[in-house]
């Protein structure tokens, strides 16, 4: 992996493998219930000079990162929902390179997403943990990447989660913050 894929993906490149045991599930839903306090650790102490630098050449800032986490998650916890209650349903996907120009992902202090992402990750983790294992199958159609199963759409934010936080980390590391 080069350098600039490494800053890019610091734990690696999604992967999901479609054949989930019950005990990795509830692993993955563990480690998604965990995004808003790693998140909230990883910015830990920062000041605003520090929040408003990129994680990598190119790459959004860290108060962008914390901002696009929550919007994400929102979006995802939609997803599940719609994916529980209709038949196959089709989402919209969110420019998210644009959505974290908007003056809120640019400018807001972070505590407000990290709010958003602790009521977010609660309700995401009462949901998943309330269901059925069969319920884990069914699905929702993503304009980009096609059928998403609920397995499929934990397992990502529970990826997505650690890897925003190690963006963070990373960078905390690499400038000795």
């Amino acid at each position: 992996m080069s350098d600039l894929e490494q800053l890019k993906y610091p734990i690696g490149n999604f992967s999901y493998d479609e054949n989930t045991a019950a005990e990795q599930r509830q692993t993955r839903i563990e480690e998604l219930a965990l995004t808003a306090s790693r998140l909230r650790e990883a910015i830990e102490g920062l000041n605003d000079g520090q929040l408003d630098t990129p994680y990598r050449p190119g790459g959004w800032t860290v108060r962008q990162v914390v901002h696009h986490v929550a919007d994400a998650s929102m979006n995802g916890l939609i997803r599940a929902k719609l994916a529980l209650t209709e038949q196959q349903p089709l989402v919209k996907t969110f420019e998210e390179n644009d959505w974290v120009k908007l003056q809120d992902s640019s400018l807001l202090p972070v505590e407000p997403s990290l709010k958003m992402l602790e009521g977010i990750h609660e309700r995401m983790d009462a949901l998943l943990r309330s269901l059925p294992p069969e319920s884990f199958s069914l699905a929702f159609q993503h304009p980009v990447s096609g059928l998403n199963t609920l397995d499929r759409l934990v397992a990502y934010f529970a990826w997505h989660g650690k890897q925003h936080a190690a963006h963070i980390t990373s960078l905390r590391q690499r400038e000795g913050w």
